[in-house]
């Protein structure tokens, strides 16, 4: 054997310098910290350089409208893709069928898409011109400006999240435990309601939470179907071009102080479902 390939068996045979557990956790700790410094930082920025406004700022009355708006219709939108959403996302979760890849394509599809774009395609289909919509103003409930056309805009841009979350946590079930249950003698609703949908409940509270806080800070398909009534952030931005940045500050703080409160509330009950039995 010669000199080189021994020296080179040597050098193979060393072990590799790692590092200890704590320097690694730090690593993670550090590489975590920029992109939650990157998120946060201008939050705080914008309340440094604005303060907090004054209470009277909320009394306005398009400021109190906006507000109202928001609050009213993004619980309904989270609630119109929980009803519908769940129920998809275990369908795609648990069956095969023709033209499945497609429908989970479209389905995430308005995800890869520019609000502004889905509210178009929404025009087409709710505007007062379609079909749909033309039947809908005739009968007296138009599907466009009014809360009934934020509604739809705000549940087409924010229902995928609900199904992407809640169909991986069904895919995530153990498929032995449903049929042990289909084999006790329960149909495919009850092992639905009693097995599948308890397991995966920490999923769906993730994408209720995703679903309601994409909701309530949805602009573009809102501005171009409901508009008007103003919600938060069409407000905003009107304030935002009339007035600059100091005109924001009353609607920011509070799309701010509802998101953040909803979120934590869904957070604290999707933690708690963990827990329990």
């Amino acid at each position: 054997m010669s000199e080189d390939t021994r020296a080179e068996e040597r050098l193979t045979d060393r072990p590799v310098p790692t590092l200890g557990a704590t320097s690694q956790w730090t690593v993670l700790a550090l590489l975590g910290a920029v992109l939650a410094l990157y998120l946060v930082g201008p939050f705080l920025a914008f309340l440094l350089e604005n303060g907090l406004p004054a209470p009277s700022a909320f009394a306005e009355p398009a400021v109190g409208a906006a507000i109202t708006a928001s609050v009213v219709t993004a619980p309904v939108a989270t609630l119109l893709a929980t009803v519908f959403g769940v129920p998809l996302a275990y369908v795609l979760a648990r069956y095969s069928f023709r033209g499945k890849r497609l429908l989970d394509a479209l389905v995430v599809l308005p995800l890869a898409m520019p609000p502004v774009v889905g509210g178009v395609v929404l025009l087409s289909a709710f505007g007062r011109l379609s079909a749909v919509g033309g039947l809908a103003a005739a009968i007296g409930v138009p599907l466009t400006e009014g809360y009934l056309g934020v509604i739809l805009a705000q549940t087409f841009v924010a229902a995928p999240f609900l199904v992407v979350t809640a169909r991986s946590g069904f895919a995530a079930v153990d498929r032995d435990l449903e049929r042990a249950a289909r084999n006790l003698g329960n149909g495919p609703l009850a092992t639905f309601f009693r097995v599948s949908l308890p397991l995966a409940r920490g999923s769906i509270v993730a994408g209720i939470v995703l679903t309601f806080a994409r909701a309530l800070g949805e602009f573009g398909a809102t501005m171009l179907l409901g508009h008007p009534p103003e919600t938060m952030p069409t407000r905003i931005w009107v304030e935002f071009v009339s007035g600059g940045t100091e005109a924001t500050v009353p609607l920011v703080v509070a799309l701010l102080a509802a998101g953040l409160t909803v979120v934590f509330v869904l957070q604290l009950l999707g933690e708690s479902l963990e827990v329990s039995p």
